[in-house]
């Protein structure tokens, strides 16, 4: 018999101590420490770990071969993703309850499905007439897609060793939990074990295993920070559920760029990707709006042109508020300093409020000069040039400093029919010629002349 022993698990990184602590040394968070029982011997940890030992190999002997990729002809996701899902990967979907991901699973499911490829989807959170009746919903009618209904890992397991599919996808890896472990199903140990066996599942017959993780109150996927190491890549969906554009962004990508983003649509027959951002996001823009300026920001290799807006108004208490959506808001604090410093505005007796339209979070330093002008243009009444768009990180002595790959947020500008662009100047001489000719460039050094170009 296994000898039984209480230990505690860290929730957010997976830190392991042998008794109860306040604050986690490894982390630093406070009251995250969760009792489970530990078996201390067990006849084999792992059920799907390959039973033939690997053998060291010469770098010279290696054979070198393009990766193979599964296209979803799904053209957002491809993208997203580096090409085309690789034979084998391990990806982890996160975010907010409700926003899509079993959802685009499905479609997902299906445009595999019908290539001929065989997947298994794992319901573990709902019954089978549920996902059904979501599938259905979705339009989709295919014979190589199998639902499964379970959430012990043994029984996942041989029902693999059965059907041998292609695409693996588990909802969600919260539920699954292995019968040896005496913790409850979702904790650190549970979490921790289940997702190392589907990664050598993965590994070791080539099935390309989705998994959907739950995240917790302050946004982060749910579970030891373990479980982002273990996968190759790590999808996160964002964007408000008010809203119906869902965006979805690579934090992680083993065969594939990072920081790359897809936008989505909500509808009634699913997600529907939108090709141009941009149209989207500025499709609802009045022009004729003061505190309003357009930013071409870059998500991933993707430029995309948001829509910045500032409310500032006088406040009747002696603090005065700082309140930003899809922003930094010590981000915000920091420009606004630099606005009132530079531009002598009395911004210390005023409450400011910045928004980016559209449910977008932007972390990027481009987008600083634009919002210094928003909040100017809202505070002394002024409505912005309408058809010029602005871009450029701000530092705290006023300067206006170079940003990276201008020429694509300046290809976007045209696109959208912009005339005019105000950008640091130390940007200017890497121009071509060719975007010269389509859009008014003018260079600024320091916010003072930003705002005197715009709010004269």
């Amino acid at each position: 018999m296994a000898k039984q022993k209480s230990v505690w698990y860290c929730s957010e990184c997976g830190q392991k101590q042998f008794k109860w602590l306040g604050q986690c040394p490894s982390c630093n968070q406070w009251n995250t420490f969760q009792e489970e029982i530990e078996m201390s011997s067990l006849p084999r940890r792992f059920e799907a770990q390959a039973t033939q030992a690997s053998r060291p190999v010469k770098l010279n002997e290696v054979k070198l071969h393009e990766t193979p990729r599964i296209l979803t002809h799904i053209h957002e996701c491809d993208r997203l993703i580096g090409g085309g899902i690789v034979p084998g990967s391990l990806t982890l979907v996160g975010g907010d309850p409700g926003i899509g991901k079993s959802t685009l699973l499905l479609q997902l499911s299906h445009a595999l499905a019908k290539q001929g490829l065989i997947v298994l989807y794992v319901c573990g959170e709902e019954s089978v007439e549920q996902t059904s009746m979501r599938a259905h919903r979705l339009g989709i009618q295919t014979d190589n897609l199998l639902l499964l209904c379970e959430t012990n890992f043994t029984l996942i397991k041989n029902h693999i060793d059965q059907i041998n599919p292609d695409i693996l996808i588990v909802d969600s890896i919260q539920i699954v939990y292995k019968s040896e472990i005496t913790s409850a199903p979702g904790s650190v140990s549970q979490v921790r074990e289940t997702t190392t066996e589907f990664m050598h599942l993965a590994k070791g017959r080539g099935i390309a295993t989705f998994l959907i993780g739950h995240v917790t109150k302050s946004g982060e996927i749910a579970g030891p920070r373990v479980l982002e190491h273990l996968v190759d890549t790590v999808l996160y969906f964002e964007g408000d559920k008010q809203h119906h554009y869902r965006m979805i962004r690579v934090i992680k990508n083993r065969f594939g760029p990072t920081d790359e983003i897809a936008v989505f649509q909500m509808k009634e027959a699913g997600l529907v990707e939108v090709p141009n951002p941009s149209e989207i996001f500025l499709e609802e823009r009045r022009k004729e709006v003061i505190g309003s300026v357009i930013i071409p920001t870059l998500e991933g290799s993707r430029p995309i042109l948001v829509e910045v807006q500032a409310l500032v108004t006088d406040t009747v208490f002696s603090t005065p508020s700082r309140r930003c959506t899809g922003l930094d808001q010590n981000r915000l604090a920091l420009l606004l300093a630099v606005l009132e410093k530079r531009m002598g505005y009395h911004l210390h007796k005023c409450d400011v409020f910045v928004s980016v339209a559209g449910g977008l979070r932007i972390l990027e330093p481009a987008i600083d000069l634009g919002i210094l002008l928003a909040s100017a243009s809202s505070m002394r009444n002024c409505i912005l040039d309408p058809e010029t768009t602005v871009v450029g990180e701000v530092g705290l002595g006023g300067e206006v400093r170079s940003v990276s790959r201008l020429e694509s947020r300046l290809k976007e500008a045209i696109h959208m029919g912009f005339q005019r662009c105000i950008i640091p100047k130390h940007n200017i001489k890497g121009i071509s010629a060719d975007i010269r000719q389509k859009i008014r460039i003018q260079g600024v050094e320091f916010v003072e002349e930003a705002v005197d170009a715009l709010l004269k």
